[in-house]
């Protein structure tokens, strides 16, 4: 994944970064998924953008009020938890290193249900994905879908037989 920074040196535009994302992690206790914190913002967002800013291995992937997260998420298809190379605790230690405050909020159960303070914009870049609700509703989403995730609790499958990219920008949200 290439990504690219702009910011302003001496009143100009310049590129600050051209290249792979400084955290970006592919799983070896689930095998194919990759997940990159590609950005952060702290609330208030402000500018200038400076490369000191790019988000390292360990940041807390949840925002807070008034911070933002650009991420992309490879999913596998669902099919890798039946492969033996599937590790579970493998897993959660690895997300636990890479998705702090994230992975706090999926469900102990292994369901991958998972409930966020934010309101998240995402993205499907390649692929299809199911979004399913706690009702049990789902919907398929394609290359170029956007679901607008209001704070709900869901889960991701992915049951196509090729891997799902997404692009998701959390906000960090207040209130009750």
């Amino acid at each position: 994944m290439r990504r690219v920074i702009t910011g302003v040196v001496d009143g100009k535009s310049v590129f600050l970064a051209d290249g792979e994302p400084a955290n970006a992690h592919e799983y070896t206790g689930w095998p194919g998924h990759l997940t990159s914190v590609v950005w952060a913002t702290a609330a208030p967002v402000a500018l200038p953008v400076t490369r000191d800013a790019e988000p390292q291995p360990g940041i807390r992937v949840s925002p807070e009020a008034g911070e933002t997260r650009l991420m992309v998420v490879r999913f596998p298809p669902d099919t890798i938890f039946a492969d033996p190379r599937f590790d579970g605790p493998g897993y959660g230690a690895e997300a636990a290193t890479h998705l702090p405050g994230l992975i706090d909020a999926f469900e102990p159960d292994g369901s991958g249900f998972h409930t966020t303070r934010s309101i998240d914009y995402d993205v499907v870049l390649d692929g299809e994905i199911w979004l399913e609700l706690d009702d049990g509703a789902e919907t398929r989403l394609g290359q170029g879908d956007i679901v607008v995730q209001g704070g709900t609790r869901h889960a991701w499958r992915n049951r196509s037989d090729r891997d799902a990219v997404m692009l998701f920008v959390l906000v960090g949200a207040g209130g009750a």
